[in-house]
């Protein structure tokens, strides 16, 4: 069946007018405009969309609508949860600007009522109360500030203006110090250290000091007075022993201590050192005495360290009986020394004066009756009492350090008692009593006043001069030795106060000029290494500075070399040996070692040193003199001088000066000396020559011609 024919399509029908209004829905072959394609975009204003093109800005708002909108989003938006602060605002909060918790509630300000002005800050005065600053001994400038409220720059200013300079914000101030500086301010200071006095009474503890216990002392008697004037020797007769035969070089240079039991009473004796250079140990002798006997030489006089104990003796303020000594002698003359004893203030009673004078002699042992009862009345008019029944105190007189006993010191009891196991505090030493030994070398198991004993057992070896007490325990003693060793320490690390003298000495060994000689000082004992320190201190010039960098007492060690090793130094041993390994150390080192018996000999040696460090002098000799009489001048020579010698003789080879009225105007050397027409070595006086100066033709008539030499001669001191 034939496939049937397609169907002819349906005319269209008739388009109508509002189709055709209508716009074309296919889609165009160009893209519309931009005010069409982006007239429907939801961009903000001003934001490029693509094809670089810019949406225009939206319409503006009519009036009324921009407040209606914030008003309905205010009321449908959500109040989020308050953030907790930070540690750090809870801090600043809670603290306000005087450092104190704000009071009230934190976070809620104080609102002002509408109408009402705010008041005014008021400064407010702190209390009488408020105003006193509590101190211990010093305080720092800004801790000062500090407690005052203000700045360090303020205060700092006040100080200056008061006149002390040299300071800043971060210096000390002392108590009388900081109390002128706080009153400038309305403030008071108040100094609330314990003094010595009560912390040693609280290292004591409590004990009772009843008047009934007290009892007659025997007297501390000082013997004093100028090198060889016969103190140990007077002594020695008084005891009946030979002490003077075992000091080196026959003088005292240790302060010993002596108890003498006669029929009419015991005295302490104190033999002190008569050298000038233990002027420490006879300051420190007549502070502990009560009775000083000045010895004086009937045919010697009086010397200046007879005047110096004197007046350590008045310092002191203690009565001074003289013993003229040496009368048995041809040329001793004692009216004569009493005349220069009353020059000194010291009129005796024979003369109408108060000081008791005894004509003694140590050699036949005349006057030495009438010397001990002189001393014995001059005590009783004294009345020297002391309590035995207290714990003890007292003085050290000497310390050392023994290698096998270890610290070594000599003590006088001046009241209490001193017992074997008793817990002893001395300046910066501390320790307890483990043995004691009397001026004989027997052991004693107890000590009572006016008693000098050897103990044992401190911890280090104390100062001479140091003062000693008895202590409760072993906690007593080394709190109060610290605390008495913390002053100590701190002005020996306080850098100390540079002069004019100390630039001028830098200065100098910067530049070479000043010499500098180095030793390390060991002694036996204290007091002599302190006075041999202070004798080779006191040589220093202005042209060889004598610097001990190191001094103690005790065998001279392997650490003192190895120290004189590393600064150069020289090693110098006062009544000592070296220890151990240290002569062979010092022999692999080069160090040299000195050891010495007698004081003087040592400052002898280290002013030889000392010469040795100075370059030697140029010392001008003079030779001759010659008067120009005539001046020849000489074609591709010069000017030659014909020259009659005055006196003296001219050299060739010496130095000459040109003087013309009185004035030097040249100085060089000859170029040439002629007698006639050959060359000679010298001229004479009397004689004529020629002289030619070399590098020099101003020459006149009548000029002097001066010749010298230059020789090299050993500096000294």
């Amino acid at each position: 069946q034939p496939a049937a024919a397609a169907p002819a399509p349906a005319p269209a029908p008739a388009a109508s007018p509002a189709a055709k209004a209508q716009p074309s829905r296919r889609r165009p072959s160009q893209p519309p405009p931009a005010n069409v394609r982006l007239a429907h975009s939801n961009l903000p204003p001003g934001v490029i969309a693509r094809g670089k093109e810019v949406a225009p800005g939206a319409p503006p708002l009519p009036p009324g609508a921009a407040s209606r909108i914030v008003s309905k989003h205010r009321q449908t938006r959500e109040v989020p949860a308050p953030v907790p602060p930070r540690r750090r605002e809870l801090a600043r909060a809670a603290i306000g600007p005087t450092g104190r918790t704000q009071q009230g509630r934190p976070g809620k300000a104080r609102r002002i009522a509408p109408g009402k002005k705010a008041q005014k800050t008021e400064i407010t005065t702190p209390g009488a109360q408020k105003r006193v600053i509590r101190i211990e001994d010093d305080i720092q400038l800004q801790t000062l500030a500090q407690r005052m409220s203000l700045k360090a720059t303020d205060v700092l200013m006040k100080l200056l203006q008061l006149g002390m300079g040299g300071v800043n914000i971060n210096s000390t101030l002392d108590a009388d110090t900081a109390k002128l500086l706080a009153s400038e301010f309305d403030y008071e200071v108040e100094n609330v250290a314990i003094s010595d006095e009560e912390l040693v009474q609280e290292a004591r503890g409590r004990f009772k000091d009843e008047g009934g216990d007290w009892q007659v002392r025997a007297p501390v008697v000082t013997v004093m007075g100028h090198v060889d004037h016969g103190k140990t020797s007077l002594l020695d007769r008084l005891r009946r022993t030979d002490v003077v035969s075992g000091e080196a070089g026959g003088i005292t240079q240790h302060l010993g201590a002596y108890r003498l039991d006669t029929a009419q009473g015991s005295v302490v004796f104190l033999d002190t050192p008569g050298h000038e250079a233990f002027t420490a140990m006879r300051a420190r002798g007549a502070q502990a005495t009560d009775i000083v006997v000045l010895v004086v030489a009937a045919d010697d006089g009086v010397m200046p360290q007879t005047k110096e104990a004197i007046n350590h003796a008045r310092d002191a303020k203690v009565p001074i009986v003289v013993a003229v000594n040496k009368i048995d002698r041809e040329q001793a003359r004692p009216d004569q020394i009493r005349t220069e004893l009353a020059k000194e203030g010291l009129q005796p009673e024979e003369w109408g004066g108060d000081t008791i004078a005894v004509n003694v002699s140590a050699h036949t042992g005349e006057g030495l009756d009438k010397l001990l009862e002189s001393v014995l009345l001059q005590s009783e008019m004294l009345e020297l009492q002391a309590n035995p029944r207290v714990p003890g105190e007292g003085v050290v007189l000497e310390a050392y350090l023994d290698r096998g006993r270890g610290p070594v010191a000599s003590m006088l009891v001046r009241n209490g008692m001193l017992r074997t196991g008793d817990f002893v505090v001395a300046g910066g030493a501390w320790g307890k009593v483990r043995a004691m030994t009397d001026d004989r070398g027997k052991q004693a198991a107890q000590a009572l006043p006016s008693t000098p004993v050897e103990v044992l057992g401190l911890s280090e070896v104390p100062g001479a001069g140091d003062a000693f007490y008895v202590v409760t325990d072993t906690k007593a003693a080394q709190q109060l030795a610290d605390r008495r060793r913390a002053p100590r320490a701190a002005a020996g690390a306080a850098p100390a106060k540079v002069g004019l003298d100390q630039l001028l000495q830098l200065q100098k060994q910067q530049q070479g000029e000043l010499q500098e000689l180095k030793v390390v000082v060991k002694a036996d004992v204290q007091g002599s290494a302190e006075a041999l320190v202070k004798a080779l201190a006191d040589l220093s010039t202005d042209s060889v500075k004598v610097h001990v960098i190191h001094s103690g007492v005790g065998g001279i060690t392997e650490n003192d070399v190895m120290l004189a090793s590393a600064s150069n130094a020289t090693v110098i041993g006062f009544h000592v040996r070296p220890a151990g390994g240290a002569a062979a150390t010092a022999k692999s080192e080069g160090v040299d070692i000195r050891l010495y018996a007698v004081i003087y000999e040592a400052i002898d040696d280290v002013k030889k040193a000392m010469s040795g460090l100075l370059a030697p002098k140029l010392v001008e000799k003079p030779l001759g003199r010659a008067e120009v009489r005539r001046v020849f001048a000489i074609p591709k020579i010069g000017a030659i001088a014909g020259c009659f010698v005055l006196d003296g003789k001219m050299l060739r080879s010496g130095k000459v000066r040109l003087v013309r009225d009185s004035t030097q105007v040249w100085e060089g050397q000859v170029r040439s000396l002629r007698r006639f027409k050959e060359d000679v070595r010298e001229v004479t006086s009397g004689y004529e020559c020629g002289i030619s100066l070399d590098g020099f033709g101003d020459i006149k008539e009548h000029d002097i011609i001066e010749c010298f030499e230059l020789e090299e001669v050993e500096a000294t001191l």
